[in-house]
């Protein structure tokens, strides 16, 4: 790590904690509504197939809104855009909690409200703001401490909801969920966008239609964009379906809640670890590496006996694995391309993210319900490991010529 001065003003360090606390909300809150599917299809009549469509509709509208506040936030500063997203974000949950909640309304609540709230709270947002605080050498590592924490949330979320919805019913909790959200708008307020005197980099005078030609001219950003849709596919297929795929293998409930709560708290470890790793090796090869191990952790997880043991070492190593991919993906967009369009450059590499978490969410469900059995579901996972392990090699890790030249 360089010995280059980490906090360079108060409005860096006042940034970094309150990114921090939007991010564990809103991603605490979003990983818990796989957990939520029982009770759907008990009292609203929603399928599994249902359930998993509202979920795919999610992860295809963060991604999608993501640019778009992505360049709210480039803009017009970072505490508009987040502030806007967490108006949709308590929307969503407020229609679902309140009703109309079914049919339609299911999806429009889950799926498209929770969805665009999403692309404005959850890491791309938040951590690209952070990111113009910090310099190349720290910049990773700022980046994986908002991972980190937030992955915090999705350690404790689980284990509350799973207590919550057998305590006080699924309608009380998305009622504490809505709280939540409005803390996580008050914070929201603090995501502050450096001023010019702040900023870390030379103003340029380049034009997001130029950014964009720039970037999707550069064959290292496409596959880089490419290998990320891979990792939505993994963690929302295990992030919406493990409950039921528990279940269908004969173990209990609080088995899911514990998986999910693990992969929150070792992700913690991952995000950090990759962020430091980031700061000292090639980051395609971090990249490279992640993806490999996760197919790996799935093929134990689905060929070994289903156990309690095996479940849990599953939710470790894949929680460890888990979000690692953000620091060095985030890392490398700024480090071709500059931070002055970082947000509107990371989010459109994270819609293919959330294109992956579509098919994720959707075909995870849709495979269950075809063939009794989330089977190729997995299978289809463990492919894409080996292509997202192969396609981050080409990628060069350098800055583009503009910036070269400056």
């Amino acid at each position: 790590m360089s010995s280059e001065k980490f906090i360079k003003n108060n409005t860096a360090l006042i940034t970094l904690i309150a990114a921090c606390g939007v991010v564990l909300i809103s991603l605490g809150v979003r990983q818990t509504f796989g957990l939520f599917f029982m009770d759907f299809k008990n009292d609203l009549n929603v399928s599994i197939t249902q359930s998993g469509l509202a979920i795919g509709i999610q992860m295809l509208m963060w991604g999608l809104a993501g640019p778009i506040f992505g360049v709210i936030a480039d803009k017009y500063g970072g505490h508009k855009a987040i502030g806007l997203a967490f108006i949709f974000y308590i929307l969503g949950i407020y229609f679902l909690y309140s009703g109309p909640n079914t049919g339609l309304f299911f999806q429009i609540d889950l799926g498209l409200l929770v969805g665009i709230g999403l692309g404005g709270t959850a890491i791309s947002i938040p951590m690209s703001i952070v990111g113009k605080h910090f310099p190349l050498s720290n910049r990773t590592i700022a980046m994986s401490i908002v991972t980190a924490v937030g992955s915090f949330g999705y350690f404790i979320s689980p284990l509350y909801t799973n207590y919550s919805l057998v305590s006080n019913g699924w309608v009380n909790t998305l009622f504490v969920f809505m709280l939540l959200l409005f803390l996580g708008l008050v914070m929201s307020f603090f995501v502050r966008s450096p001023s010019l005197i702040q900023s870390i980099e030379k103003s340029n005078d380049q034009s997001t239609m130029s950014a964009l030609n720039e970037a999707f001219k550069n064959k290292s950003y496409l596959f880089l964009t490419g290998g990320f849709f891979v990792c939505g596919f993994h963690i929302t297929l295990v992030g919406t379906h493990v409950p039921v795929y528990i279940a269908d293998r004969g173990l209990e409930g609080w088995t899911a809640a514990t998986i999910l709560s693990l992969i929150g708290l070792f992700n913690i470890f991952g995000s950090l670890t990759s962020g430091y790793l980031s700061t000292k090796m090639s980051k395609k090869v971090i990249l490279s590496a992640l993806y490999f191990l996760r197919g790996i952790s799935i093929c134990f997880f689905i060929f070994l006996p289903p156990s309690n043991i095996s479940s849990f070492i599953f939710g470790a190593t894949f929680g460890f694995l888990w979000l690692a991919t953000v620091p060095a993906t985030s890392g490398i967009v700024a480090q071709m391309f500059g931070t002055k369009y970082l947000g509107l450059l990371y989010g459109i590499v994270f819609l293919s993210h959330q294109i992956g978490s579509f098919l994720g969410a959707y075909l995870g469900g849709l495979f269950h319900d075809l063939y009794g059995s989330y089977d190729y579901a997995w299978y289809l996972a463990i492919a894409l490991s080996i292509f997202a392990a192969i396609i981050h090699l080409p990628i060069k890790e350098e800055a583009v010529l503009r910036l070269k030249t400056e």
